[in-house]
């Protein structure tokens, strides 16, 4: 019996070549190609995937909102992170949203078969340096609110923007970001949410 797999990443060449390495494997079958990850669902529920790897950046829904979609759906598959961005904030949140695994993906094509194999079998592979650069960074610093403050932020709106976008008062806005910028050790709210996004907590 192959182990199905079902991969979502938005760009489009990746995604082919990722499927076409696995595909060469004789115990692994592609079964679902999709380029968003509000798109993960549907496509789980019909094609019924084994495992699902998932990039972490992509429109619609990132990678970890939609294991964590997954986990809940169709709780029979399994999830394997394979992403450019070695981050170590994602790591943790991937794990908390239920994924089994998390690589990069200059992986060689081997490992990343066997990484599928392992996650298939209930196993939990991560990237080694990763795993170690998520043990020195630590937890985000950030609450979820200040994480959402910070997340519209980046859109580059006003504080009344941001306020009217998350229904909270300017007032609580201005709060939550001057406690990003202090807990991130930054200047300004943009400079916060990048040293944000850099670590993996946005």
């Amino acid at each position: 019996m192959s182990i199905r797999l079902l991969i979502a990443d938005d760009q489009a060449l990746v995604r082919g070549a990722l499927a076409a390495l696995l595909d060469l494997e004789p115990d692994l079958e592609v079964v679902s190609e999709v380029g968003r990850g509000d798109e993960v669902i549907d496509a789980a529920r019909e094609t019924k995937p084994d495992v699902a790897l998932l990039d972490v950046e992509m429109p619609g829904l990132d990678g970890i909102e939609a294991a964590a979609a997954l986990r809940k759906a169709v709780p029979g598959v399994r999830v394997l992170m394979v992403t450019t961005f070695g981050r170590p904030g994602y790591l943790r949140r991937a794990m908390e949203a239920g994924a089994a695994g998390f690589v990069v993906k200059d992986t060689p094509a081997t490992q990343l078969a066997d990484a599928v194999r392992r996650v298939h079998q209930g196993l939990r592979v991560v990237d080694p340096s990763l795993a170690a650069e998520t043990l020195v960074a630590g937890t985000s610093p950030l609450t979820a609110r200040e994480s959402d403050v910070l997340r519209a932020a980046r859109e580059g709106g006003t504080v009344a923007d941001i306020a009217k976008d998350l229904h909270l008062s300017e007032g609580t806005v201005r709060n939550h970001l001057s406690a990003a910028i202090g807990k991130t050790g930054a200047r300004t709210r943009a400079e916060a949410a990048r040293i944000a996004v850099d670590n993996g907590w946005l």
